[in-house]
């Protein structure tokens, strides 16, 4: 919890000496053309396959639509032309994997799929690379086992979409991967300008998509319900939770709501947060263990001495956010 007096920006570039580094990509989706771009707008010599000739066809005219925008809107140091030029399309898996220190699996969500892929990049990636896949959902013991001789180097990387605006990606490590594979990958992904987050252990879904699903569970149960029309629940969040959400994260909000911090709220909240999850047929209370833990972090973090000023900090940084969203009108495009 920074005390710095300004909302948290990046413009996607990284000083790093990472002019050397290669990627190679497998799959041109979206995602693999959003991997690409912010490899490449860090220095990296990217290399992106795709199975589909006309995938690996389109992805150019992707890659600089994405990179024109990014310049409209000052977010690139360079110009798109000279990043587009670290972005090399190429018509097999080999060549994509070949001198890579990370190889970026962008493939459908398919099991099968994905392990046919990572048996050919284990045989066709140098011994020193990382293989990473952008699953979703899927942990990467789902698809690699250590029957393949690179197992201890495979991992899952699943990024925020697109990763060239929502940096973070969540590095989960199976039960094989090797130790200094999982550091390496945080450093590499770290190097690309991006913010990896440990997930220590396989669930589905990892961290971004079991926090996303739980509020889209209870959405889709308040329109079925009759509760709240579509429109009205899409203001809550983008109106109401949004705003915060985007200066400091759920549990922090609670910590700077209530006076006493997050022990506090548990205390006065616990018991009706309790109860609606019974609701939902989910009974997952607050224990004071648990309490402590999340509250043990946050006082490390920020000393209840210093909670006056944090509750300031977060106030005026809502306030810059809303003079940006008064004073910058829709875009129109």
């Amino acid at each position: 919890m920074p005390p710095a007096d300004h909302l948290d920006s990046r413009s996607g570039t990284t000083a790093t000496a990472a002019g050397a580094r290669r990627a190679g990509i497998v799959g041109a989706g979206s995602i693999g053309v959003a991997f690409a771009l912010q490899f490449a707008r860090t220095g990296w010599r990217v290399r992106l396959f795709d199975p589909d000739a006309a995938r690996r066809a389109a992805a150019p005219a992707e890659l600089n639509a994405r990179l024109s925008d990014l310049a409209r809107f000052a977010l690139i140091d360079e110009s798109a032309a000279q990043i587009a030029a670290r972005v090399e399309v190429v018509a097999t898996l080999e060549a994509a994997a070949a001198d890579a220190d990370l190889v970026q699996e962008c493939a459908p969500e398919r099991a099968e799929l994905k392990r046919e892929l990572f048996a050919q990049i284990d045989r066709a990636a140098p011994e020193h690379a990382i293989l990473a896949s952008a699953s979703s959902f899927l942990a990467a013991s789902k698809f690699v086992d250590e029957t393949f001789p690179g197992h201890a180097r495979c991992l899952v990387a699943h990024p925020g979409n697109p990763p060239y605006l929502v940096p973070v990606v969540e590095i989960v490590p199976a039960p094989f991967t090797a130790p200094a594979a999982t550091t390496r990958a945080i450093a590499l992904y770290t190097e690309a300008g991006l913010l990896p987050v440990h997930v220590k252990k396989e669930v589905a879904g990892f961290v971004f998509n079991r926090l996303q699903g739980a509020l889209l569970r209870e959405a889709y149960c308040l329109v079925r319900d009759g509760v709240a029309s579509v429109d009205d629940i899409d203001t809550v969040m983008r109106e109401g939770l949004a705003p915060r959400w985007s200066v400091i994260g759920p549990f922090e909000t609670v910590d700077l709501n209530t006076r006493g911090g997050i022990a506090s709220h548990a205390l006065k909240m616990g018991p009706s947060y309790e109860r609606m999850g019974a609701e939902r047929g989910q009974h997952d209370p607050w224990t004071p263990e648990l309490v402590a833990q999340v509250e043990t972090a946050l006082r490390t973090a920020l000393p209840l001495d210093q909670w006056e000023a944090r509750v300031a900090w977060r106030d005026r940084q809502l306030m810059r956010l809303a003079k940006h969203r008064k004073t910058t009108p829709p875009d129109k495009d």
